[in-house]
């Protein structure tokens, strides 16, 4: 699905700027002001520059057209792009942790921080808190998961800030470890978000389903279409924001295949329609449920197609019928055996129907797959 991203280019260019600004500020401060939590909190506002140039990136690729490649469109190259950012974020989470860690076991040599680490945090807080909201209002429109993970990254280094500004007041009272002790928290946190996003990604490029509710929602709606009879092997996947489904369609054993494909046509309108997140319906039309009574075959298993059905059927009643009054043959396939139908020349009275149907059926009865045979006359 094309979506229009000048509004998304425009957004991470925003986010460019306040993450350097905010990065830059909080190092600097930090520095100046003896807070160490807030120069690891500045580098987690420039590693949000990187991901926003990441998310650039990915998602000029993913809104483009599809093409002899990628005849399913590029959405899948979000879909790697929020799998590299959930990684990004664990490397950020295990460099504060072990940081961290290190400034713990040496406590003796820490600096207290002085006032204007706070005010960095509090500015931090809000601007992130901002863009955050932004962000996931966008993302949320655009059905961007990409966008959505890059929000709550933002929402990270919001919440981050204000852990730092709890500890860095807390090590102006004298308690120096709780700044160190805030920093930790800070990265399990961040280590968290990039675990969820990296999970997520990875079952979506996998291809894993939908939950059973959403495919109980698409059967609902496909049995609502006029002339399905039932409905089965529906399989699903994302790519990107969105959904791709393919379903096994039962039809009417005898209508016609054109009415079968319109029947088929409705239900992809109907799924379409209904669900703004389903991009693609593969419908395969069945006459019977092919799930239980056609299991994958070897070829020597399969059943005999129209010519050598046809040439079967005349060798069996040459001493019967003409091959010349065969008008025309309908076959049916179904329960692991072919159905017959045989329009014949009309000439003077025909025998009875049934008399030489079961006629027929004696004179086939060496061929395994004939399982019946209607007689019509044209």
């Amino acid at each position: 699905m094309l979506r229009d991203n000048t509004e998304t280019r425009q957004l991470l260019v925003l986010s460019g700027i306040v993450d350097l600004g905010l990065g830059g500020l909080k190092i600097l401060v930090g520095l100046l002001a003896n807070s160490w939590a807030l120069v690891a909190d500045g580098i987690h506002s420039l590693s949000d520059l990187a991901t926003d140039i990441m998310v650039w990136f990915f998602n000029r690729i993913g809104v483009m057209e599809p093409d002899e490649d990628h005849p399913y469109g590029h959405a899948r190259f979000e879909t790697f792009g929020t799998f590299l950012l959930g990684g990004l974020l664990i490397a950020v989470a295990a460099w504060l942790i072990y940081d961290n860690v290190l400034r713990l076991m040496d406590i003796s040599e820490a600096h207290v921080p002085s006032w204007p680490a706070l005010v960095a945090a509090a500015v931090s807080v809000l601007g992130k808190e901002w863009l955050y909201q932004i962000t996931r209002k966008l993302g949320e429109r655009t059905r961007s998961k990409l966008l959505i993970a890059n929000a709550w990254h933002h929402r990270s280094d919001s919440l981050s800030s204000v852990i730092v500004f709890v500890g860095v007041g807390g090590a102006m009272f004298g308690l120096l470890w709780l700044e160190m002790v805030a920093a930790i928290g800070v990265a399990l946190m961040i280590g968290k978000i990039g675990y969820d996003l990296a999970r997520h990604s990875i079952l979506e490029l996998v291809d894993t389903a939908q939950s059973e509710t959403y495919v109980e929602e698409l059967q609902k709606a496909i049995q609502g279409v006029e002339g399905v009879r039932g409905v089965h092997s529906i399989r699903t996947r994302r790519m990107g924001p969105d959904v791709l489904v393919d379903i096994h369609l039962q039809v009417e054993s005898r209508i016609s295949v054109s009415e079968g494909h319109h029947i088929g046509e409705w239900v992809s309108r109907q799924l379409l329609d209904d669900f703004e997140e389903i991009n693609d319906v593969i419908v395969h039309i069945d006459a019977e449920d092919d799930e239980i009574v056609e299991p994958r075959q070897a070829p020597s298993e399969m059943l005999p197609l129209r010519r050598e059905v046809r040439g079967a059927l005349i060798e069996a009643w040459k001493d019967r019928i003409n091959p010349a009054d065969i008008q025309k043959l309908i076959l049916h396939y179904l329960n692991h055996g072919v159905n017959v139908e045989v329009f014949l020349a009309r000439h003077g009275t025909p025998p009875e129907h049934g008399q030489l149907e079961a006629e027929l059926m004696q004179l086939g009865k060496d061929l395994p797959w004939l399982r019946r045979v209607n007689i019509w006359y044209d």
